[in-house]
Formats: structure tokens, sequence, C-alpha cells
């Protein structure tokens, strides 16, 4: 058999959790959330939980107290960032080791692997072999012949295993799913889709482009029925990730009532924002602002502006979004976000990557 490129998607199984059982290893096999301070009486999410507690219905997102009502006996741990930073370098750091490896890296606990080999499997294995001898973590790959069936396969191996999907066997294994499991469609995507009679991947594979790029624009329409196929790229990028923006935001242990609580509130998120804009060393094109009132209402703004690097004007234009809050309503989230204008070597394609809200 004549050696073939693949692309392997890697991604380590609970990473968050799994990181904590480590430094702790009494708690390995127990009910295990992460999220915030920790201290489900305050206001924050879930980022991660262990299969334990998965099994009880927490999950990634849901409010810390909710998950400690599901989970009555669950630990409830901070979230580490500088600890994951660091067991991330080292998982990283031995996909790039393994032989004729280039590794796109995803984000903490996930890479892209591409590799010309014969045996996908055995290289797979090996890949979770190693991870497992250099940092005691387990991963899932998922191995396919473009990005997105890479991605899409490894949820299917999860956890610990190897699964493999191709032009071969896409439409056997996706085709009866619903659109909203394809990697780049989320609940607001899935939902628009059903309004034009498409509700699975096969009917979004077999639909026109046409009708798809009146709904969704001549770019973004054939591209969502190119994932409907699977199709796509199958070149793994090793090129540095270059964010198109930077945000903070912040939930408040007490709602902002008036307006110079939340005007004082922006201005220190975006004291923060532009702090890592001017790392970056790239010029602001655009701002968002993400306000969540009490209960749970969330709205967001966005605007254009002139690209500029001059901090005082871009202050005035965050400040105009943030005059759009609404007066007397109390407000428990506020976000921050400066998009920053591209490099022109930088990466321009639909891939789904990391940045937004």
């Amino acid at each position: 058999m004549s050696a073939t490129p693949w692309v392997l998607h890697v991604d380590l199984d609970q990473f968050i959790a799994a990181v904590e059982v480590l430094r702790h290893p009494e708690l390995a096999g127990k009910q295990v959330i992460v999220g915030g301070r920790g201290d489900p009486t305050e206001r924050a999410v879930v980022s991660t939980a262990s299969y334990e507690a998965r099994e009880l219905g927490v999950g990634s997102g849901m409010p810390l107290r909710i998950a400690a009502r599901k989970a009555p006996d669950a630990v409830i741990l901070p979230v580490d960032r500088e600890a994951y930073d660091a067991v991330s370098a080292e998982v990283m750091a031995e996909l790039r080791a393994q032989p004729g490896a280039v590794v796109q890296a995803l984000g903490w606990d996930e890479a892209f692997v591409g590799v010309t080999t014969d045996d996908p499997e055995g290289y797979a294995r090996g890949i979770q072999s190693a991870v497992l001898a250099r940092t005691a973590l387990h991963c899932s790959v998922g191995i396919g012949d473009t990005l997105v069936r890479a991605k899409v396969a490894t949820g299917f191996g999860k956890p610990r295993g190897v699964f493999r999907l191709t032009a071969a066997n896409w439409l056997e294994v996706m085709g009866h799913r619903p659109t909203i499991e394809l990697w780049g469609v989320g609940s607001k995507i899935s939902k628009r889709l059903a309004t034009l009679g498409i509700r699975t991947v096969v009917e979004l594979a077999a639909a026109e482009d046409a009708v798809l790029a009146a709904e969704f624009g001549p770019r973004m329409g054939p591209w969502y029925a190119q994932l409907g196929r699977g199709e796509g790229s199958a070149e793994v990028d090793d090129t540095p990730y270059v964010p198109r923006g930077h945000s903070r935001e912040t939930t408040f242990q007490r709602d902002l009532e008036t307006r110079d609580e939340i005007e004082d509130a922006a201005r220190t998120l975006l004291a923060q924002v532009l702090a890592d804009v001017s790392a970056d060393a790239r010029p602001v094109i655009g701002l968002g602002l993400k306000v969540r009132y009490a209960p749970f209402v969330t709205k967001t703004f966005t605007r254009k502006i002139a690209e500029t690097t001059n901090v005082p004007a871009i202050m005035t234009e965050a400040m105009a979004l943030v005059a759009k809050i609404e007066p007397d309503r109390p407000v428990r989230l506020l976000g921050i976000r400066a998009e920053m204008a591209i490099p022109e070597d930088a990466r321009d394609d639909h891939t789904p990557t990391r940045g937004g809200w």
C-alpha cells in the first residue's frame, strides 16, 4: 500500500478535568467540575466537567449553581489557566515531535496533524501512546481526508479511541444526522437551514448552491453545502495563529444598576482588550459590545471604525456602543471585543477557527 496524505484531529479527553485529576489523584473516578473561582454561589459557568459529572447532565457553559444542583456530590474547582497552558504546551510539543508531523494547534486541547502514511490508524495510536507517556493524558484521534471529516470523526472515537471518516463513508455515517452535528454549524444556522427544509446532513449535501446563497450569501451559502459533503481543505497549516481580534468579558457578582458603574466597568474591560491589541501591534478596525441584562437576556452591538491605533479614538468609539445599553436595566455581564486588521499573508478561508464570542 502506498503512503497517502492524511489529516488527523487530536482531541484531549476531558482536558481541563483530566489535568486537575493529575494534580489531585484522589479525584480519579469522581465527579469533577471546573469553573469560575470554584464557588457555585458566585456567578460563573462550567469550563469543563469529568465524564462522571457529565453523566448527570453537567455540561460546558452551564451556570455553576445549576451544575452543583445536578451533581451535588461533585468536587468543584477554580479555573487555573496557567496550569492548562503548561500542560497544553507539552502536548503540542509531543505532537510536533512525531515523525513527519505538521501540527496546527486549535486551542489548549486539540490540534490537526498532517501526515503521509500507509497506516493512519497505527500512526494515530502512536500519537495516543506518545501523548500518554509524556503527559499521562488520554486523547481521541479522528482520521480524515479533509479537515472537516477529521474533526467530525473525533467525536465518534471518544473517549480514547480512533475513528476514520472519508469520502467513502461520510454520508453513511453522517447523512441521517441533524445539521447541528457538523463542525461550523451552530443552533442559529441549523434553525435557518430548517426553514429551507434542510434538517439533515444528506439534505444539506444535496442542497443547491443558489438556494443557500440566497439565505446566507454568495460565499457562505455554498460553503455550508460543502460542509454537508464533508469537503474542503485537506491542508494542515502550521503557520502561527493570527487572531482576528481580542475580547474580554466579566460576569458581575452584583448587577450593575447605574450608568456610572456600567461605564467604569466597560472602560476597565476596554483597557484590558487594548493591552492585548497593543501586543499584536495591529490597528483596530471594528468594535463589539456584549451585554447581558438581568436575569439572562443577551444583546450584542458592533460597529466598524476607521483603521486606527489611536487609543483615545478607540475609547470614544467603544463608549458610543456602551451608550446603546438600555437605561434602568440591571446588567450582569459585559464584554468588549476589538477586531484587528489582518496581515496580507494571514490565512483567509472559512475553516472554523478560534475567535469571537
